[in-house]
């Protein structure tokens, strides 16, 4: 195979380490660097006075622009893309309201793929290039989305929703039939390409044991897939489980009782947890997703970051659309910070931007592929605008530490600051363009 070399040129920013732990010497800034690529794959990252580059490498010079690897999404719904910014409801209400309506179109193929193809394209324009996934109760949404990752080359995790009960008779699966989908599903796409495979019980109240044991079974069969879930989002939601699992002394056991919680579950929300809890899953080497939009959106709470801290739990941001209003890890980074300040708790530039790369790929236990620009990583990063609107310009000009202008873009980017997303070492060229 003919060695296709790239040399991309720019000032570059990306976490080493965990900075709760390391502080600002867990990220590493270059300024005046070179990200050298081969196939798709970073062979080195450094000064450019530092960096041999061939004769026959294509050289993208991007001047002072910043560079940053790809943004990782840890919680999302890609069928709720038509019910973002529906008014006035919370969780409950909403599923029986927006999500459950919506999700019933998805059996149509056809509208699964165009969803798919819009929802990935506003990622990409928002600077994530991976993402764990809700597809609908439907094998064909999870097909879909598949389908149209895998024409993106994209590193992306997906899954069926199971769901037994306390839904709509229309969206609602069997243990047996929700155990041959997931295992087909996994069967035709898990380990494709760049594409990951997710057990996905919707949440435990929609879940009867014998459907949660057929989670189990299938992570059992399939040790390098994900689980894929919501738990604590909401307090009524709390309530309820406790009146369907009587049994159990929390919400964590209820998913603990079926030996869910382990390595590659993420467990999204979490925000009603007890201290106890939390060491539970940091024992369990399980993850958690925090979606601060979705939380205020849908006024579930305040997360609970401190405790996430203090056990080491693995930690990434979510947007979770369509409860969250926006695809921007920009706009929740934004948000986890105002969540924080409410509870005299401060979230800083450093620990937020490793939440959206290093710290999402360690998450979704795939910081062996991405997440950074250590040798031997795929090559998904973004290129960053720091001037993409007049105030964005102001407040960066008038900074000369890259720390300052981190903390700045955070609280004030959106998708007008990614100039430029790329996929293993390609550029990513929008429809229209």
């Amino acid at each position: 195979m003919a060695i296709c070399t790239t040399a991309i040129r720019a000032n570059f920013l990306h976490c080493l380490s965990n900075p709760d732990t390391q502080g600002s010497e867990a990220l590493e800034y270059i300024e005046n660097g070179i990200l050298l690529i081969e196939n798709g794959k970073i062979v080195a990252c450094g000064p450019a006075d530092s960096i041999t580059v061939s004769n026959n490498a294509t050289v993208v010079d991007l001047g002072n622009k910043l560079v940053m690897p790809g943004f990782v999404d840890t919680h999302i719904h890609y069928p709720q893309v038509d019910v973002m910014a529906s008014y006035g409801t919370q969780l409950l209400d909403w599923l029986e309201r927006y999500t459950f309506p919506e999700e019933s179109r998805y059996a149509d193929k056809d509208i699964a793929e165009k969803t798919a193809a819009f929802f990935l394209d506003e990622l990409l324009k928002n600077g994530t290039t991976t993402a764990l996934v809700f597809g609908t109760v439907h094998p064909e949404s999870v097909d879909a989305f598949f389908t149209e990752a895998a024409a993106r080359k994209l590193r992306m995790i997906c899954g069926k929703v199971m769901m037994d009960r306390n839904a709509p008779d229309n969206l609602l699966d069997t243990p047996e039939s929700s155990g041959r989908d997931t295992q087909r599903l996994i069967d035709d796409w898990h380990g494709k390409d760049r594409l990951g495979y997710a057990v996905t019980p919707r949440f435990a109240p929609t879940s009867t044991p014998e459907q949660l044991q057929v989670a189990q079974q299938l992570l059992n069969d399939n040790p390098t897939v994900h689980l894929h879930t919501h738990m604590a989002e909401n307090a009524s939601e709390c309530d309820w489980v406790r009146e369907l699992f009587p049994d159990v002394q929390d919400y964590l056991a209820v998913y603990e009782k079926f030996d869910l919680v382990r390595k590659r579950s993420v467990f999204a929300h979490s925000i009603h947890l007890s201290d106890n809890a939390w060491k539970r899953l940091a024992k369990a080497e399980a993850a958690v997703s925090h979606c601060p939009c979705s939380n205020l959106f849908i006024g579930s709470g305040l997360f609970d970051l401190r405790s996430a801290q203090k056990h080491a739990v693995k930690l990434g941001l979510g947007t979770d659309v369509g409860g969250g209003d926006s695809f921007s890890l920009l706009r929740a980074s934004n948000e986890a910070y105002k969540i924080q300040q409410l509870q005299k708790h401060t979230l800083t530039p450093e620990h937020a931007f490793y939440l959206m790369t290093l710290g999402g790929a360690q998450a979704l236990d795939l910081d062996s592929h991405i997440g950074n620009f250590e040798p031997g990583k795929e090559a998904d990063f973004i290129v960053i605008d720091e001037h993409a609107t007049p105030l964005l310009s102001r407040r960066a000009s008038a900074q000369s530490h890259w720390r300052d202008r981190l903390f700045t873009l955070l609280m004030l980017g959106d998708d007008r600051s990614i100039e430029q997303t790329w996929i293993m070492g390609e550029r990513h060229i929008p429809s229209g363009e």
